[in-house]
């Protein structure tokens, strides 16, 4: 039968969408008062929408609905989620709260021991991360402390040299700690006696 209305019509209300009021998304056509996620009503543009089938939503509704599940799926870097998925018809979650728990016990300080085996730099004692260790004398040491006791140049693995738990260059090493005497530790000149 033609469409003597004038138009297409709406995905949402199934109305006569009139091209002035028209969005288009996955072939069908939508008023922008209606170009709303099915499940949290927010409303979308072509930036944030995301078609499954016939039905619209918004990404973050999309994700929870038919994106992958369980720990480690949130939605951003280091999110975990405590959303059931209630209002999208999800049944995430088997019985009550404990039940979906692990029946085995955790080991509750397993995160305490982690966080104390973190390496303290030697010199400042302050916890040193994988992002800022640089190891010398077999020990791990913040960038910004990997450097000379004595002169406070920094230093590199080409120019470090330890003694008792301590950084030196080698430099300072050889003035304070090599051998002795004509030609040794910088001396250059000898006082003959008459």
């Amino acid at each position: 039968m033609p469409n003597w209305g004038g138009g297409a019509k709406c995905g949402a209300c199934d109305k006569t969408v009139y091209h002035a009021e028209e969005i288009q998304c996955n072939g069908r056509s939508f008023h922008k008062s209606c170009f709303l996620c099915m499940a949290c009503r927010k409303a979308l543009d072509s930036t944030t929408v995301a078609a499954h089938e016939s039905e619209i939503y918004c990404k973050t509704c999309y994700g929870r609905k038919y994106g992958p599940k369980g720990i480690g799926f949130g939605q951003g870097a280091g999110c975990l989620s405590t959303d059931t998925g209630d209002h999208l018809g999800l049944n995430l979650q088997q019985g009550s709260p404990k039940s979906a728990r692990p029946s085995t016990p955790t080991n509750a300080s397993k995160f305490a021991k982690k966080v104390a085996d973190v390496d303290k730099c030697p010199r400042c004692g302050k916890s040193v991360y994988a992002a800022e260790k640089i190891m010398g004398g077999g020990k791990p040491w913040h960038k910004s402390c990997f450097r000379c006791a004595i002169c406070g140049k920094s230093l590199e693995s080409t120019n470090v040299t330890d003694k008792d738990g301590e950084l030196y260059c080698k430099v300072c090493y050889a003035k304070n700690f090599g051998p002795k005497g004509i030609g040794f530790g910088g001396l250059t000149q000898v006082e003959k006696k008459e």
